[in-house]
């Protein structure tokens, strides 16, 4: 009773925070029945959202990689693609994708992230179908940057809308499952493309027909996620009173809010000197390098080998198949373990293989190469993994969707960086594009263990300046501060 406690444990800068929505409804709600089986209303959630956030990121990722199969299915002929033109039109893509970020982080403010998502589906499928009608190089560059426009808002409406119905433990299997859907796609994108290969007398080349389909059965899929996906919790019509209380108790305990629309400069000034932020962003950098090599040369480089475009289509689908599993791997392994740092690790260390594999054995060893290509894309799994430790780690919704639009741009840096160090002039073997893969995956291993020992410094700093205590925690949750600004958050790593 007489031991002084450390200063600022009941200390909470509350005029500094944005009341989050959710405690508005916690207060006119107070009289209800909170009894509840959360691991049945988890069950509830997960069928009603996760379809549609796995059926997005199957098409985002399926829309985007479809230019690389069109490479070996005659585009570059039928276009008259020369040099580079190629690697700009991928690279240009990401630097569209880059740009839409900046204005991403204040619509995702201002407009329900959900709705926001839904529209910009349904815009990236028609100009996914647009992509049909090219008939030179400047035409494709201005679909795909149109894409690249619309599709930059997939990893931080997903992130910000799976964020608000699980707490941190829970949202790595959720965001293991959405982000599956690269896998998924992969894999279908080969069958796919295979498929169309095969269409004869349709009087349209195969590839613009392929470009047509997907981009109406994604047009489809964002009006019918724009209907279906509750903007928050609270407007879930599908919950309870009683559900929705539950849920935004439990989800309480992340200390990082649901929702509110005020913009506060502040907390993006806060997120700009955060150095987690900046070290999460050049970790997302070098393994985006490599996902860009992967994502738009892979068939390429199968090509190389002597194949035909039908058979090297086939060849890369057991790309998929890597980053499926990769992916399921890390998300059970950090529900029941924590430790993202190290399954970030584990994961690049088959992409350290790969790119070795890649760049040092000769090109007549062609399943050497291949195998090389496939292990490169166990580093697929460590994207959903910078994702949610980001949703994780950062408090405050415009912090939030300030770091979520951040660590999402820093992916397309990574991804205009990728195609760009492949230069015609290097062409079959495109050694100094396959060494930046073994490079940018040592690089991103380094950075993975520098942000577990900034936590753990973070951590034991604040350990010691404040005593946890529960009753003010509770006065936290809502009260719309940032990580820094919460003597009581606890980084996750």
């Amino acid at each position: 009773m007489g031991k002084k406690q450390p200063d600022s444990v009941n200390s909470v800068p509350k005029t500094t925070g944005q009341v989050d929505d959710a405690a508005f409804y916690l207060e006119t709600h107070a009289e209800e029945n909170i009894n509840m089986d959360l691991k049945a209303l988890r069950s509830k959630i997960d069928r009603r959202l996760l379809p549609y956030f796995f059926c997005c990121y199957v098409l985002q990722f399926l829309d985007k990689v479809m230019v690389n199969y069109a490479a070996v299915m005659g585009l570059k002929t039928d276009l008259n693609l020369t040099g580079n033109d190629f690697s700009n039109i991928a690279s240009w893509f990401f630097i569209a994708y880059l740009i839409a970020e900046v204005p991403n982080v204040y619509f995702l403010n201002k407009l329900p992230a959900a709705k926001w998502l839904g529209c910009n589906v349904f815009l990236w499928g028609v100009a996914a179908a647009a992509s049909a009608g090219a008939h030179d190089y400047r035409s494709l560059l201005a679909a795909r940057v149109f894409l690249g426009i619309f599709e930059a808002t997939i990893g931080p409406s997903l992130m910000l809308i799976s964020s608000q119905y699980y707490t941190r433990s829970e949202q790595a299997p959720r965001f293991t499952f959405w982000y599956m859907g690269l896998g998924v796609a992969q894999i279908l994108g080969g069958l796919i493309s295979f498929g169309f290969q095969h269409v004869e007398h349709a009087g349209l080349d195969s590839w613009r027909i392929m470009f047509l389909v997907l981009g109406l059965i994604t047009a489809v899929v964002g009006v019918l996620t724009f209907f279906f996906t509750p903007d928050t919790p609270i407007k879930a019509s599908w919950l309870s009173d009683q559900e929705k209380v539950a849920l935004l108790q439990h989800v309480g305990q992340n200390q990082t809010g649901v929702w509110s629309s005020k913009l506060n400069f502040e907390q993006i000034w806060e997120g700009i000197l955060d150095p987690q932020l900046w070290l999460l962003t050049l970790t997302t950098i070098a393994i985006s390098i490599s996902s860009g090599v992967v994502t738009t040369y892979s068939s390429t480089l199968i090509a190389g080998f002597g194949f035909s475009g039908p058979i090297s289509a086939l060849l890369n689908t057991p790309s998929g198949l890597v980053s499926i599993f990769f992916t399921l791997l890390v998300g059970y392994g950090i529900r029941k373990t924590s430790n993202r740092w190290a399954w970030n690790v584990l994961c690049t260390i088959p992409g350290i293989i790969g790119g070795g594999l890649m760049s040092f054995l000769p090109h007549s060893n062609k399943a050497g190469v291949l195998i090389g290509i496939y292990l490169v894309n166990a580093i697929v799994a460590t994207l959903p993994i910078l994702y949610q430790w980001t949703m994780a780690n950062c408090a405050g919704n415009t912090k939030r969707s300030f770091a979520a639009a951040l660590v999402a741009g820093s992916f397309s840096v990574g991804n205009i960086i990728g195609p760009q160090t492949f230069q015609a002039s290097d062409a079959p073997e495109y050694r100094p594009a396959k060494i930046s893969v073994l490079a940018t995956q040592g690089a991103a291993a380094v950075l993975s263990v520098c942000l577990f020992l900034y936590y753990i410094f973070e951590n034991r700093r604040r350990d010691q300046k404040h005593v946890v205590d529960d009753s003010v925690i509770d006065e936290t949750k809502w009260a719309g501060l940032t990580d820094r600004q919460n003597p009581h958050f606890r980084y996750a790593y």
